[in-house]
């Protein structure tokens, strides 16, 4: 049905394209009416009718159950035997009784017309999935995302607890530290060092901090230094690991890494020089897939346009030299755009970007 402003709306815009010369048909048409439909719009006078089937007056079909069928119906089902069952149980019981009152989908109307149509008995209806916090990144330094990983040591039931933030646009490692307790301190005061190494306390518009909805990332600390560098937190739903994919793709790549050590590191300090080499070339070494192979430190101070258009360059003139040796164009070296998280079924990333860039945002390959 279509409500009466929208009826308007559309009526003023066909006559409007009749004034200026469209045909009745072609206007209708492109406005997605016929234009018996359009008459039937208008009232006498040339006024627009409201819809009338919801107010019209229909006759009771001659094969619905009486009134009293009815309430024979209710009276029935909210007997104790039954209160706890819905009408694909009951009405097979009946038939084993040799009764027979009305059919499973007469029982739903009747329950649904007496409000009873919830779940019988204690059973209560199953809850909607929170939907997942949606972020974009347009540019570094609007989206961080941070999460605490362990590390294995020589004695077994040990670890290091490994603390990153990571920026979501350019998938550099803005801060990271490797502690022997998992604490509140320890992560805020993280924050506070990046915050300082990308110049928030300067900037116009401060990061967005996501991270999983473990006790230590919402803390009374961590929220408070927080709300003091003016960085909003975000959260992922619980027990649902996906919310964070970047930062969980990424500890992914760091734990099997051909140097990590699979017996364990023997101290501390063996866990922080190895952390702090796999930032290093994380950031400045790896050719990241998700971002055509760009190091995430030259995408985080814009050099992947310079980067990526030279590489065109080359393979244009490539293809100029030896057009023979290919059958297409040549490999797609066009910038990365935006970089959502947690994409809404690809809708709120296609406003962003292209079909082409919004599948290649969303990559978690690290």
């Amino acid at each position: 049905m279509t409500a009466l402003e929208d009826r308007r709306q559309i009526v003023e815009g066909i006559d409007e394209a009749h004034r200026a010369g469209a045909r009745l048909a072609c206007a209708c048409a492109h406005a997605g009416i016929d234009v018996r439909t359009l008459q039937r719009w208008r009232l006498q006078g040339g006024e627009i009718g409201d819809d009338r089937r919801p107010h019209a007056e229909r006759p009771r079909s001659a094969q619905a159950l009486s009134e009293d069928e009815r309430k024979a119906l209710v009276r029935i089902a909210n007997e104790p035997r039954f209160a706890e069952l819905p009408p694909a149980r009951i009405v097979p019981m009946l038939a084993d009784e040799g009764v027979y009152v009305a059919s499973e989908s007469s029982f739903h109307r009747v329950l649904r017309a007496h409000a009873q149509t919830a779940h019988r008995g204690r059973a209560q209806a199953p809850m909607a999935a929170r939907q997942p916090t949606t972020h974009t990144a347009h540019g570094p330094g609007e989206v961080w995302c941070w999460d605490v990983t362990w590390l294995p040591s020589h004695v077994k039931g040990r670890w290091f607890y490994l603390y990153l933030i990571l920026d979501l646009y350019s998938r550099k490692v803005v801060g990271h530290e490797v502690h022997e307790v998992e604490s509140a301190e320890h992560a805020a005061q993280l924050v506070k060092r990046s915050a300082l190494a990308e110049g928030v306390h300067a900037a116009v518009t401060k990061p967005v901090l996501h991270g999983d909805n473990g006790a230590i990332l919402k803390a009374t600390t961590v929220l408070a230094t927080l709300h003091w560098l003016g960085i909003a937190p975000s959260y992922s739903r619980p027990r649902v690991s996906d919310d964070n994919a970047y930062v969980e793709s990424l500890f992914r790549t760091a734990k099997y890494r051909p140097g990590f050590p699979a017996e364990g590191f023997a101290d501390l300090d063996a866990a922080r020089r190895w952390s702090a080499q796999f930032v290093h070339w994380y950031n400045h070494d790896h050719r990241h897939s998700a971002l055509r192979f760009v190091a995430p430190a030259q995408r985080h101070v814009g050099e992947d346009t310079a980067i990526l258009q030279a590489r065109d360059t080359l393979y244009r003139a490539a293809r100029e030299r030896h057009p023979q040796r290919w059958s297409g164009d040549t490999r797609n070296w066009t910038t990365i755009g935006p970089v959502t998280l947690n994409p809404e079924r690809d809708a709120l990333a296609a406003t962003h970007n292209s079909p082409t860039q919004a599948h290649e945002s969303k990559r978690l390959a690290a």
